[in-house]
């Protein structure tokens, strides 16, 4: 018999892990104490942006093999697996991670099960988690019932979080047994009928790998963006500097963009949340490095803040165009977003900033309602004495600089996201420059 599934938590990583069961061939609960958010995706409309979702989405709830509920006690007496994908947030006032939806999820679920059954959580937490949650459910669980437990970090990249959930790059099991390991190796077979690395461990590592990799990527943007301070002092160009080091096979490319640096709901929350844990382990010394890797990351926003000022003066009165809300391209996350940041830091130095994003606009505005948002990049331009690059959308890639001139009041650019032909924008007149270029103030 298939395997029936339930993902508790509908939001991101809980809508895409439902969507993509049903797409595996599964039936599929989802369920959220949230009834809007139920109603919402029944109907098949999704609450985010995320290419390729909503068309997987419909698709199953018209198969029949996906559909949601509020009800713990009917997925209890349903499902063979029980997916937990709920939100840790950063706890308000600290930076460590708040396990409130976690272990109220667990415990919700240890108390409903009415069958055999197992347990898998999914949610980024900090490492001695799944032990505790383990223990939890072994005390409240109906004794005559088995539920095994395991702990099988996702690692999404948004804006390509359905071809993850599909064609994972590995696979990290920590299960409390080996028939558990077997149940999750039925679930991921099509993963593993195409050598995907399946990685079988313990609970602790498990839970480490996600935090150990965001980490490493921090590390990696934050390292490059430290480089761009020395090259906008000193000269040089960073692209440049990436690119050579970059062919070094023990570094490679990847994350060598130097910019506004990283946000979103993921490496900022997870970075911060690490350094808690390491602190309460009494390691103090041992991530203090990470501390340094936001500090950096913070001051690129300030950066672009002072090259305004030395590009057009005073920024009161002025009026700036921002290009971009989200924190990422294809996605309409304002979470920790950069580029939401600087606009808001714009606005309270007293200028006038339009805002346009082909997404996230809704969003930004409940997060930010004072700023301006607009419905094109060339309704943002309009009039600006500066245009700033924070988000590396295609559409602005592929601005060309004669168009965008005939509307701006003077043709000044900042590039946040070094990603702009610098070259063909300064010969159509343009004063133009990109965070890690030296830049000669013309005030």
């Amino acid at each position: 018999m298939s395997l029936r599934m339930s993902v508790i938590g509908t939001g991101y990583l809980g809508a895409t892990h439902a969507a993509c069961m049903a797409e595996l061939g599964f039936e599929v609960i989802g369920l959220d104490i949230d009834q809007d958010k139920i109603d919402s995706l029944t109907r098949g409309e999704l609450p985010f942006h995320e290419p390729g979702l909503p068309e997987l989405l419909r698709k199953h709830i018209a198969t029949g093999r996906l559909r949601f509920t509020t009800s713990y006690e009917e997925i209890g007496g349903w499902a063979d697996v029980h997916f937990i994908g709920v939100g840790t947030p950063q706890k308000a006032g600290d930076i460590a991670a708040d396990l409130t939806f976690v272990d109220a999820a667990t415990r919700s679920l240890a108390e409903n099960i009415s069958k055999d059954a197992f347990i898998v959580g999914k949610s980024t937490v900090p490492v001695g988690t799944a032990r505790r949650l383990s223990k939890m459910i072994a005390e409240i669980k109906n004794p005559d019932i088995s539920i095994g437990f395991a702990w099988n970090p996702e690692f999404l990249r948004e804006g390509f979080a359905v071809e993850d959930t599909l064609t994972p790059d590995r696979l990290v099991v920590g299960a409390d047994s080996a028939v558990t390991e077997k149940v999750l190796r039925e679930v991921y077979a099509r993963a593993l009928a195409v050598d995907t690395p399946f990685i079988s461990t313990d609970f602790e590592t498990a839970e480490l790998v996600k935090v150990a990799a965001n980490a490493f990527l921090a590390t990696k943007i934050s390292f490059i963006n430290a480089f761009s301070e020395v090259t906008e002092t000193v000269g040089g160009d960073i692209r440049t500097l990436a690119d050579a080091i970059g062919f070094d096979v023990r570094i490679g490319r990847r994350f060598l963009n130097a910019g506004v640096g990283f946000g979103g709901g993921c490496l900022p929350k997870d970075i911060r949340a690490l350094q808690a844990r390491i602190s309460e382990l009494g390691l103090e010394r041992t991530m203090r490095f990470l501390s340094e890797v936001d500090e950096i990351n913070l001051r690129r926003r300030d950066r672009v803040v002072y090259l305004a000022e030395d590009m057009i003066g005073p920024l009161a009165g002025k009026k700036i165009a921002v290009l971009g809300a989200a924190f990422k391209p294809n996605s309409d996350d304002v979470r920790d977003s950069p580029a939401l940041d600087v606009a808001a830091r714009l606005f309270n130095s007293g200028a006038d900033v339009n805002v346009y994003d082909p997404k996230a606009n809704a969003n930004a505005a409940k997060r930010f309602p004072r700023l301006k948002y607009v419905d094109s990049a060339f309704e943002a331009a309009t009039q600006a004495d500066l245009v700033i690059l924070l988000t590396e959308w295609s559409e602005f890639r592929a601005l060309v600089p004669t168009e965008l001139a005939t509307v701006v009041a003077n043709r000044n650019f900042i590039d946040g996201r070094n990603v702009m032909p610098i070259d063909e924008w300064e010969h159509a007149g343009w004063n133009i420059t990109a965070l890690g270029r030296k830049f000669e103030s013309k005030n």
